[in-house]
């Protein structure tokens, strides 16, 4: 169990009590392992697309949270401002992973503009890039009549609002990242403990500390967060359906996407493999031109 350790049977679980509770008899100790599924067993949705290709949904449960940065957060940008509570009256499903190259080209046949190149991370569990928010819009609608004319359940599927993908980062946390504030090391390219997890932050994200080599990796290769979603913080930015606001003021509290007044640019969450970690938080947030791959 832990970073770097397989999935399996015919595992063992090491405890150097000597070392992690010292001057503790052995009759004084007591150990409980607990066993779950990644993710705390989550609830999953599995589409298979063209060519037998599966694309996997975590149910994420309905809930409030405050999103946004405090004024005390380390690292934090101020359009993150103000800090507010929105409530999600409904579950809904999110990607437990980035779209991957194979999942794009099965759906869609080719790529909008330029393909993946070995340069900045190629092979098929390697995430879909070059891919506009109007790519990814087509995708969705492509995903949507696959899955009307396959018969596989409601064709809803759409990109997150903001809100809906923050709360899905955060997964029921309140620090910087899902897995802790991470505080023992510069907020640059630096390693250090995860917080509130075990491990360090590069046991969870893909950022420009551990990089090597340069360009996107594998999805679901580091430790998901508490609700089972991989590569929230880090690897590569991901789109939301919402415009870009430069502040919450005015932002919607129920869970939807911010798509009045409309703007140049919409939202990208999560950073990316280059970004340093304060990037990578769960509040940070940045806008992009919809039309740029």
């Amino acid at each position: 169990m832990g970073p770097g350790i397989t999935n399996g049977t015919g595992k063992h679980i090491v405890w150097d009590a000597g070392t992690d509770r010292p001057g503790i008899f052995t009759s004084q100790a007591r150990a409980k392992v607990i066993a779950t599924e990644d993710g705390g067993g989550a609830e999953m949705l599995t589409i298979t697309l063209p060519d037998g290709v599966s694309l996997e949904m975590v149910l994420i449960p309905a809930g409030g949270f405050q999103m946004g940065s405090p004024d005390t957060e380390r690292s934090r940008f101020n359009d993150e401002d103000p800090v507010h509570t929105v409530t999600i009256g409904y579950n809904f499903y999110m990607g437990k992973t980035e779209v991957t190259q194979a999942q794009w080209l099965a759906l869609m046949g080719s790529w909008p503009e330029a393909a993946p190149t070995l340069n900045y991370g190629l092979g098929d569990d390697h995430p879909a890039y070059y891919v506009s928010w109007v790519d990814a819009q087509d995708f969705i609608s492509a995903l949507n009549t696959h899955i009307n004319n396959t018969e596989q359940g409601a064709a809803s599927f759409r990109l997150p609002s903001e809100s809906e993908w923050e709360y899905a980062c955060r997964a029921g946390t309140s620090t910087r990242f899902s897995f802790g504030d991470s505080l023992d090391c510069a907020y640059t390219c630096e390693d250090c403990a995860a917080g509130t997890q075990a491990g360090n932050r590069s046991d969870y994200m893909w950022y420009c500390g551990n990089n090597e080599p340069y360009g996107a990796k594998p999805v679901g290769t580091k430790l998901s967060n508490a609700w089972g979603l991989h590569d929230m913080h880090g690897n590569l930015l991901e789109w939301c359906q919402d415009w870009w606001h430069g502040s919450y003021t005015d932002a919607p509290l129920d869970g939807s996407a911010w798509e009045s007044p409309t703007g140049s640019s919409t939202v990208v969450r999560g950073g990316g493999y280059f970004n340093n970690e304060r990037n990578s938080r769960s509040a940070s947030r940045g806008g992009v031109p919809p039309g740029l791959r």
